[in-house]
């Protein structure tokens, strides 16, 4: 690890020991659980982890999000929070995020004020800068503050020092809500959300590690690494099949392979 990385680490540890209280958005994803741990290591007691469930987040990650925060020794919540009931959430509009974020902070501050906690934070680091990112507006309305990305943290030094930390998530997949599987503008029901997760989750079963269905209306477009291709098309006969039971028609594999945002490519601005 280098010099840079390691004073990034330190700015971090000072910059969470002077808030002195928190709440943290906690997914159980890499970025967060890294939060988590060194908040706690530096807060102890005075950092909350908050994780909301909803239709959008698969019971796979809400299982190990719990699990994670019992190893760090974090004190965690877990909240209900239906995106499906935000207004205009379900249509999908390219700002889709920003009504779900928007919904979640605002949740996550009243239990912050409730405990008299001093701030609420996000995992974002600094390449999320990089990506269309609707939900940053939401963090920024509302004050939340993102302190992996204010010390500069990179995807690639927060799986380093995740590694250091002895955190199982140090080399676990990139994860998005199930909303991100639905092209903008489709509309988004539960009836679809579980389909998609029950196609991802058998995916998974044969061995995948990162993988993505995206929703096309009768379509699955199948989005997994370059080198695990080759399983995808051994598999193929028996990935049609719980498909089209699932109530897909056609199943493609998109030869581009998984890339994070890939829904993302259509937008022009």
């Amino acid at each position: 690890m280098n010099t840079t990385t390691q004073e990034k680490y330190h700015q971090l540890q000072q910059l969470l020991k002077n808030l002195k209280s928190c709440a943290i958005a906690y997914s159980g994803g890499v970025d967060s659980t890294f939060l988590a741990k060194v908040t706690y290591d530096i807060l102890g007691v005075k950092a909350l982890a908050v994780t909301a469930t909803s239709s959008t987040y698969p019971q796979r990650e809400l299982q190990e999000a719990t699990r994670y925060a019992q190893e760090i020794g974090i004190p965690h919540m877990i909240i209900y929070s239906e995106e499906l009931d935000i207004p205009g959430f379900s249509d999908n509009p390219p700002d889709r995020c920003y009504h779900c974020k928007k919904e979640l902070f605002h949740k996550i501050l009243l239990i912050a004020q409730e405990h008299h906690l001093n701030a609420v934070l996000d995992g974002s680091n600094a390449d999320d800068s990089h990506d269309y990112r609707p939900g940053a507006r939401a963090r920024n309305e509302l004050g939340i503050r993102s302190p992996l990305k204010e010390v500069g943290l990179t995807k690639q030094e927060i799986r380093q020092l995740s590694d250091k930390l002895h955190l199982k998530t140090s080399e676990k997949p990139a994860f998005a809500c199930l909303a991100s599987r639905f092209p903008y503008g489709t509309k988004i029901t539960n009836e679809r959300l579980r389909q998609v997760e029950s196609a991802e989750e058998y995916l998974f079963s044969l061995g995948l590690t990162q993988c993505r269905v995206r929703y096309h209306d009768h379509i699955a477009r199948i989005e997994v690494s370059l080198n695990d291709i080759p399983l995808i098309l051994t598999q193929a006969k028996k990935i049609i099949k719980q498909f089209k039971s699932l109530g897909f028609t056609y199943i493609t594999l998109d030869l581009e392979g998984y890339r994070s945002g890939s829904l993302n490519e259509v937008l022009t601005t």
